[in-house]
């Protein structure tokens, strides 16, 4: 008696998910549907965009380029969205007498059920009717959207499946956390490129078309415009390499499912070597100064390499920070003193200090019983930002700098920044004691709920403040621009910016540090209720 068929079951399965996902509440049926809505729309958009590239001379490097990049986006999707798919997980099924083979195919099968797949199905068709002349052309271009969509899918599977033990451990929440950063870094990209193409043209897409033509599963689109073009040679080796890629990757996939299925869980698990290596290693703690401080700076410090959302706030801080100055001076239309983003990037981390350690500032708070102790703490705290910050800040000016070739403003514009990032400690000393919230560790929220409004005053009243405490070099900086012997003496903003930012840190700690001592009940409170 031959076993019954179980792709019919995984559909229903996924349906039911996304069904049962809905009734959960009423705010994640409206988000989903409000999601829903935009996406369908916005590839509706697209057909018709593509549709009208039709006929065009550079169609084909558009949408060869497109399929690339939504090809990319299926692959990186599992990484930075894990929880997006709950049948993304296949370690769910480790208990049920199911085969690799069969369990490929019924995933595959269930995994075309979405709005990601209806996505790029439109985005597929569209592509192929920009292309397509003959009907020998619209025939192949039939076998490469299905081609081109199984191929998306499976490498989604195939990583999720690949990573799925990482993706369920800290160590993967941690990479989700962080899709903020690629989220930021490829608006950036995106927004220069557009820059690019609006000022030479769609010709400057052909070169990396003609390299992705023969990359699945953009090689399935080349085929068709092969076909259209009368070469059916060059047509049938993409088609080959579509259909190869499909093969390699449901293979990869059934071999990672099948080691799921009968291996033991000990990804997650340190073996005893790194552990011991990792309690014997001082690192950088023993260049650190000794006592209250030097503690203080190890543990902030650690936070940032072990806590997902501080490294995910500092990343993306540091990455912004760079991208901002040298994507503008690559493009010619920057200046020396947009460096300073780089100093109120970097700045920003010092909001909310004791929100970082939600509920585990309990054990500060028992360190702490004089507004001497808080001094310290916060001045530790202060040290360890600006022991990133300050040869951050430098390296990014004096890049900057290089890329514009505008040397005489160098010292101007690094006094700028130090004096910046000073008023941002400062500001954020206090802010920290006047307005602290709760940083959620679980999500992607980064404010627990009911504590927007102090959160919003905390950073960005924290950041008005601070311009205007900048407000003094601001106008010797404007002053020795326009005066007439002016340039001569421009490269005192250096020292005078460095000093006068290090008086506002002083100042800001002096004035945060009693106020920490005694609200401690009340910060405490509100750090924890997330």
């Amino acid at each position: 008696m031959s076993a019954p068929a179980i792709t019919p079951v995984f559909v229903r399965l996924k349906l039911s998910l996304l069904r049962n996902g809905l009734r959960q509440s009423g705010g994640r049926k409206a988000a989903y549907i409000t999601s829903a809505v935009f996406a369908l729309l916005f590839a509706a958009l697209q057909l018709i965009g593509l549709i009208a590239l039709r006929g065009h001379a550079h169609a084909e490097s558009v949408v060869v380029l497109a399929v690339a990049v939504l090809g990319l986006g299926w692959a990186v999707m599992p990484l930075f969205f894990p929880s997006g798919d709950e049948t993304l997980d296949p370690t769910r099924l480790v208990m049920l007498p199911l085969r690799p083979r069969p369990l490929v195919r019924a995933l595959l099968t269930a995994s075309l059920v979405g709005i990601g797949p209806l996505f790029t199905l439109c985005l597929l068709v569209g592509s192929v009717v920009a292309v397509a002349r003959g009907g020998a052309a619209f025939a192949v271009g039939a076998v490469a959207v299905v081609l081109a969509l199984l191929v998306c899918v499976a490498l989604a599977r195939a990583v999720a499946a690949a990573n799925v033990r990482l993706l369920t451990s800290r160590k993967g929440r941690d990479l989700a956390v962080l899709s903020g950063l690629v989220i930021a870094i490829g608006a950036q990209i995106v927004n220069f490129g557009a820059q690019r193409l609006g000022a030479s043209g769609l010709g400057e897409l052909d070169p990396a078309a003609e390299v992705l033509q023969w990359v699945p599963p953009a090689s399935a689109i080349g085929a068709v415009h092969a076909v259209s073009e009368g070469s059916y040679g060059p047509a049938v080796a993409q088609l080959a390499l579509s259909a190869g890629a499909l093969v390699a990757l449901l293979a990869l996939w059934s071999r990672h499912l099948t080691r799921l299925m009968t291996s033991p869980d000990g990804s997650t698990l340190p073996s005893a070597e790194s552990a011991a290596k990792e309690r014997s290693s001082t690192g950088l703690a023993r260049l650190l100064p000794a006592g209250r401080t030097g503690t203080v700076m190890d543990r902030s410090l650690r936070y940032v390499w072990r806590d997902p959302k501080t490294k995910a706030a500092w990343v993306t801080s540091l990455a912004i920070g760079l991208i901002v100055p040298v994507f503008n001076a690559w493009q010619g239309t920057g200046s020396v003193y947009f460096a300073c983003f780089a100093a109120g990037m970097l700045g920003i981390q010092m909001y909310n200090q004791f929100g970082q350690d939600t509920s585990a500032f309990w054990m500060v708070a028992m360190t702490i019983s004089s507004a001497h102790d808080a001094y310290v703490e916060l001045r530790a705290r202060a040290y360890a930002l600006l022991l990133i910050t300050l040869p951050y800040a430098t390296l990014v000016t004096v890049l900057t700098t290089a890329m514009l070739g505008d040397w005489r403003r160098l010292p101007e514009a690094l006094g700028l920044s130090f004096a910046l990032l000073g008023a941002m400690l400062a500001t954020g000393a206090w802010t920290s004691a006047r307005f602290p919230y709760s940083i959620p560790q679980e999500g992607y929220k980064n404010v627990a709920p009911g504590q927007t409004g102090l959160a919003w005053i905390s950073i960005f009243g924290g950041m008005m403040a601070a311009a205007l405490l900048c407000a003094p070099v601001i106008a010797l900086t404007i002053w020795l621009n326009v005066s007439a012997d002016g340039d001569d003496w421009t490269w005192l903003l250096l020292p005078a910016g460095t000093a006068y930012g290090a008086v506002l840190t002083a100042a800001g700690l002096k004035l945060a540090a009693p106020r920490t001592a005694r609200r401690l009940p009340e910060i405490l409170a509100a750090v924890s209720k997330g």
